[in-house]
């Protein structure tokens, strides 16, 4: 009788775990998430002055938004009656908005996982099976609503008259590619869960998982940190400049729809990454002004550090910004890992995941928009309706330049972090 009393106590025990995460729990997860993004999202594109496009499109709108936040495509289209044509296109993802669900979803998915040192492949499965069954027929649903048309007024000036004589009153919609959007959704929702597991140090893993812990989660963890600093140091900068120069409602909108688009390809610009770019017409990027200001010009223009400081010396900074960051990325990650890590092997690690880091950033982080009427074959009529911008990274330069970034610093956090009493450590002189 006593040799089974403990076996069943594990599997008591086991049971009840599986519990504290069944289809109540796996629902509060995709609701949590979903009205943490609508919400962000509905207030930053109230501050953007959204809520005034006419014919109830707020909402469609706000769905929009959820949805390219996941990785999602809107498309958009237009007509302007039988002798004009209307062309446009949009590609960003509004990140803030993205890392908001993220973050909720992440936590609801771990918190029931909690306190337990190993869990089994099948139990982990089907806990984010039933995160994905609810989030795929949400997603679904965000689809379906997210499409709209509405007016697009031309004034009272000649060029509204002439809109009026040839019956050209552009229309632009927006509508969703539903299999499309669906399958990258749930795409990206795995990815939340996976790195919500390797970052979380307290989550299970499947036994068979547990070597590769050591060197995983801690630069899993050192990353996600970096680029939350990021966000963290960008909400800050744009709190002052709303406080000390005005414009607050802008401000609040970029820092509730946008502002990891703004920090993290900063973030490789101070890396000496380059990204490559050009504004025309009524498009702008809101903040900071400089970008602006290098990017509207007649052809393709280089945004890097160079060409930044020809406009404002200060940019220097993001190189000291970036220097401070990795090194204390660095250092939390050499300080969560293992004693019998090694200096040379902390750089190893650094500078794989900064290179998966940036190549993310490279992928999620650029932006293109046109936008464009023609009456008889005549674009833009001079009013000023026409215009692009697009925003888009050298990548293979900005990965190659993750490397030496990452072997140095990752180097220099494991020296740093050499005296900090680390898991598995007897005696901390013992590293070298």
């Amino acid at each position: 009788m006593s040799s089974r009393t403990p076996s069943g106590q594990a599997r008591t025990s086991g049971e009840r775990a599986v519990a504290r995460h069944g289809w109540a729990h796996a629902l509060v997860t995709v609701l949590g998430g979903l009205l943490a993004m609508a919400v962000v999202a509905g207030l930053g594109l109230w501050a953007a002055g959204a809520a005034d496009l006419p014919d109830g499109s707020f909402a469609p709108v706000v769905a929009a938004t959820m949805v390219t936040a996941v990785g999602g495509t809107v498309r958009l289209a237009g007509s302007a009656g039988d002798l004009a044509d209307t062309q446009a296109g949009l590609t960003v993802i509004p990140l803030s908005v993205t890392l908001t669900g993220a973050l909720v979803v992440a936590w609801g998915f771990l918190r029931p996982l909690r306190h337990r040192a190993v869990a089994g492949a099948g139990e982990l499965a089907g806990w984010a099976g039933r995160v994905a069954a609810l989030w795929l027929l949400a997603l679904i649903g965000l689809t379906l609503a997210a499409r709209h048309t509405f007016d697009i007024s031309l004034g009272d000036d000649t060029l509204g008259e002439l809109g009026d004589l040839f019956g050209a009153s552009p229309k632009v919609g927006f509508t969703t590619d539903v299999p499309l959007s669906v399958f990258v959704g749930v795409v990206w929702l795995a990815g939340v869960l996976v790195l919500a597991l390797l970052v979380s140090r307290g989550a299970p893993l499947p036994a068979g998982l547990l070597r590769f812990q050591a060197s995983v989660r801690p630069a899993a963890y050192a990353m996600v940190a970096l680029l939350l600093a990021c966000v963290a140091i960008g909400v800050v900068i744009a709190l002052i400049v709303a406080a000390t120069k005005g414009h607050a409602r802008e401000t609040f909108a970029v820092i509730l729809l946008g502002i990891p688009n703004l920090v993290w390809p900063a973030l490789t610009i101070g890396l000496g990454a380059t990204w490559n770019g050009r504004v025309e017409g009524p498009f702008g990027l809101p903040m900071p002004q400089v970008l602006d200001e290098v990017l509207r010009t007649p052809d393709i223009s280089e945004l890097n550090l160079r060409t930044l400081a020809e406009h404002d010396g200060r940019v220097w900074w993001l190189l000291v910004v970036d220097v401070v960051l990795l090194l204390a990325a660095a250092f939390v990650m050499a300080a969560r890992s293992p004693a019998r890590v090694r200096a040379w092997q902390h750089a190893v690690h650094m500078a794989v995941a900064l290179v998966l880091t940036v190549f993310m950033i490279c992928l999620v982080g650029r932006i293109s928009a046109h936008y464009g009427l023609s009456v008889l074959g005549i674009g833009d009529l001079g009013g000023g309706l026409g215009g692009e911008l697009f925003l888009r990274p050298k990548l293979w330069g900005a990965v190659g330049l993750a490397v030496p970034w990452g072997l140095v610093t990752g180097f220099a956090g494991a020296l740093l972090a050499r005296h900090v009493r680390r898991r598995g450590e007897v005696r901390s002189d013992s590293e070298g």
